[in-house]
Parts: structure tokens; C-alpha cells; sequence
């Protein structure tokens, strides 16, 4: 099993949400949300949306693409199964209200099947409200930042996916 590609961003989970889509499905799609609130991680095919526990330090989204399917890891906090449509062959990691991330070419346009993983999700959160309690009013945006930066146990989302067929044909095209 071969690594075709990889790519790693940091994104601010803006609304807790972090967002990875084919660049031409942008519209939002609020079953989707509502799933990842409830499962972690919500989808409709085109758009996958990953739901963090706290909405300020940013968490890091791994998209790996193989050439043959992939066992789940065995060191995550949680994993699920994702399908993912991808017309442009383009990917887009984003937060949400923060607009992209990143982007990151696939090998070819097509459907890709695989799984999410995450770690440090727990304990992201637990530092974040700990973090808001130590906060005083004359602190600067800069130390605010800081903190959030000092974060010991990052949050990590994982995108293992791999080609399965041609996209769909567009109907209206």
C-alpha cells in the first residue's frame, strides 16, 4: 500500500466546525453539520464537516490519499467512515467562518472512500476551558493568542482515503 500524497494545515475550528470539500461544493449543508455534532464527523458526499469541541485553537488536518484501502489506526480517540465526491480532483480544508485553510490537489478527480480519525480532542477542549478561566480582562489579543498557542495536546484530525470510480456525471451539464 502505497502513499500517493499527503498534506497537513492548521484551521481554526470557527463555530467548532472544520470543513473539508471539493472546491466547487461550498454551500453549506446543515444535515451535515447536525450529524457531525451528534458523531464527530458529518458528510453528504461532496462536503465533510469535522466537529471540534472548542471553536479557538487551532487543530491540525491530516488528508492522506493511498492507493489501496487502509486499516483504520489503532492510537485513535475515534474513527468513522467517510465518502468523498471530488468533481475537481481539488480539495479545501475550511474554517468555516475563516474561509480556506489550505488546498490540496487529489491524484485525479473522482469518488474516494476511507475514514476519519482524531486524537487529542478530549484534551484540546479540556486546556481551552481551563484557558478561558485564566483569561483576565486586561489581557492583550497577543496573549490570548499565546495561550491558545501553548496548547500541550493539539487536537489532530486524519483523512485516510483512497480512489474508488470517475465522479458522478453532472446532470446539468
Amino acid at each position: 500500500m502505497t502513499l500517493l500524497t499527503q498534506s497537513t494545515t492548521l484551521a481554526r475550528p470557527s463555530h467548532r466546525l472544520v470543513e473539508v470539500y471539493d472546491s466547487d461544493a461550498y454551500l453549506t449543508d446543515s444535515t451535515a453539520i447536525a450529524a457531525a455534532e451528534r458523531n464527530v464527523v458529518g458528510g453528504n458526499g461532496y462536503h465533510l464537516y469535522l466537529f471540534s469541541l472548542q471553536s479557538d485553537l487551532e487543530v491540525e488536518v491530516t488528508v492522506r490519499v493511498w492507493d489501496a484501502p487502509q486499516p483504520p489506526p489503532g492510537e485513535a480517540e475515534g474513527v468513522t467512515a467517510v465518502s468523498l465526491e471530488s468533481e475537481t480532483g481539488i480539495l479545501v480544508i475550511g474554517q468555516f467562518t475563516f474561509g480556506p485553510a489550505a488546498e490540496m490537489s487529489l491524484p485525479r478527480p473522482g469518488v474516494y472512500e476511507g475514514h476519519v480519525s482524531w486524537a487529542g480532542r478530549v484534551a484540546a477542549a479540556e486546556y481551552y476551558e481551563d484557558a478561558l478561566r485564566q483569561i483576565e480582562d486586561d489581557w492583550s489579543t497577543a496573549r490570548i493568542r499565546q495561550l491558545w498557542d501553548d496548547n500541550p495536546q493539539p487536537e489532530q484530525y486524519v483523512l485516510d482515503l483512497w480512489y474508488v470510480r470517475e465522479p458522478e456525471e453532472n446532470e446539468d451539464g
